[in-house]
């Protein structure tokens, strides 16, 4: 009886000491025109699982996806997923597509609320945009996640592609999605506010 009672007590434990951190992006996330295992989300996985075999990291970012979509997902891919950290990565999209700033900011608050409904701890990453979108466009746009992380009292990486996202050589040919190069430094730009939360 004392054996049994034990090893349910250390499944318990074990159960309530997992982690799951689920990515909640678009392709820059996604591992988009690189192999799945190169993404900074896998290495992220990797990095996680040397610490401790209870981590999972789950990646639910779709290509292509804006704040809209993201908001529309959601509550489904935290039913699927039951993660206990999100991390959001949306807005580049939106942004590249000159859509209303308004909008964004309304549609991530969204995705924030119903995460902290679910008691699951946010981590929040920025985005820029080029300059030739116009200086009042892209203030307006990063103030985005400056103002959200601020009202929200979130965790905040202030730009995901800190200290490369000027320089062609850590780029695809497309100019917009990192190479297999960027993702070591993706990883480090969201280290550094993750590991708090960890």
């Amino acid at each position: 009886m004392l054996s049994s009672s034990s090893t349910g007590t250390d499944t318990t434990a074990l159960l309530k000491t997992a982690t799951t951190v689920m990515v909640f992006g678009d392709s820059l996330s996604s591992s988009y025109g690189i192999p799945s295992e190169a993404g900074w989300v896998n290495l992220l996985k990797k990095r996680l699982q040397i610490q401790s075999s209870s981590y999972q990291v789950i990646n639910a970012s779709v290509s292509g996806e804006t704040t809209l979509g993201g908001r529309n997902n959601i509550e489904q891919a935290l039913k699927n997923h039951r993660p206990n950290i999100v991390i959001i990565e949306l807005g580049a999209n939106d942004g590249l597509r000159g859509l209303s700033t308004k909008s964004a900011y309304e549609n991530l608050e969204s995705i924030i609320k119903v995460c902290q409904r679910n008691q699951i701890t946010v981590l929040l990453v920025g985005m820029r945009l080029p300059p030739n979108y116009g200086i009042t466009y892209t203030k307006q746009f990063q103030d985005i996640y400056l103002q959200l992380a601020k009202y929200h009292r979130l965790r905040l990486v202030p730009f995901l592609l800190e200290n490369f996202g000027d320089k062609p050589e850590y780029f695809q040919e497309d100019g917009l999605h990192p190479n297999t190069q960027a993702q070591e430094k993706i990883l480090e730009n969201v280290w550094k506010e993750l590991h708090l939360l960890i």
